[in-house]
């Protein structure tokens, strides 16, 4: 897919209520809603057989000290990316009953320095430390709700031929908030977000230098100063992570198939393969 195909794929899965009226009853629900179900839609309209969750290994091939390591190929980190997970409706990402099931939890290794664009870094060349640097990557271009922010921290967090600050799905999520809501791409006061890592996975590995991991966030929005209110819902995603030096990054290509953004605790998320993460200190 070429890039402007795919640029043009990223932002067709914003739709929000264009009329004033639209917007009267339920404003921010159902703008909050719209942003996390942003990666649900199928956004490069893979329908190429693929691998489901459950079918992908997550686990790095074991290897004797005399073998050779197999060179990746993109093939292999394609289909991994494109392998679809389970679907989510609106519903599912808004507080629903909670299951009593017993998740395992998966703990988040700790920052150890500040990197570039001040995002949290110094994660391990492990699946998790990919992981962990994702949630890094995504609170530090979304919670300021500002465009311009997002577009730094992308721009220095991707790699040669991953996303850019013109079409990385998470600078059009701020920028559709902020249109949604009436507000300046720099942002305003009377809207505050804050991103929770709640649940994540890691979809699968490809050698030990490329990791599609899974966050599954609580995104909690308070709008207005004199009388704030506050509204949740999931919002989840999914991209490559690339070791790149000595860190991780968000990797070339077409971003993965849409993760399952899913209230967590729910019997869904629990379904879907979610696992409780244990985040360090860093993330608050």
């Amino acid at each position: 897919m070429s890039a402007e195909k795919a640029r043009g794929a990223r932002r067709r899965r914003w739709r929000l209520p264009s009329s004033p009226q639209e917007w009267t009853r339920r404003k921010l629900q159902v703008l909050l809603a719209a942003t996390a179900l942003v990666v649900l839609a199928l956004a490069y309209g893979v329908v190429t057989s693929v691998v489901v969750l459950w079918e992908v290994d997550t686990t790095p091939p074991q290897q004797s000290p005399s073998s050779e390591r197999k060179p990746l190929t993109g093939s292999d980190e394609d289909a991994l990316a494109a392998a679809p997970l389970p679907p989510a409706s609106l519903v599912d990402a808004q507080p629903g009953s909670l299951s009593t099931e017993s998740v395992t939890t998966l703990a988040l290794p700790a920052s150890r320095l500040v990197g570039a664009a001040g995002v949290p870094s110094g994660f391990p060349h492990t699946p998790e430390g990919a992981l962990a640097q994702l949630v890094a990557i995504d609170r530090s271009a979304l919670e300021p709700a500002v465009v311009g922010r997002a577009q730094d921290v992308i721009s220095a967090w991707a790699a040669p031929g991953g996303p850019t600050a013109d079409d990385w799905s998470g600078v059009a999520a701020v920028a559709l908030l902020l249109s949604a809501a009436g507000l300046p791409a720099t942002g305003a006061p009377e809207m505050q977000l804050r991103l929770d890592p709640a649940m994540g996975f890691i979809k699968g590995t490809v050698g030990d230098d490329f990791v599609v991991p899974c966050v599954d966030f609580v995104l909690t929005a308070t709008i207005g100063s004199s009388a704030p209110r506050v509204h949740r819902v999931a919002m989840a995603d999914c991209q490559r992570m690339v070791w790149h030096g000595d860190r991780w990054v968000i990797g070339p290509g077409p971003e993965p198939a849409p993760a399952p953004s899913l209230w967590p605790g729910t019997p869904a998320s629990l379904d879907a393969g979610y696992l409780w993460l244990e985040a360090p200190a860093w993330t608050d």
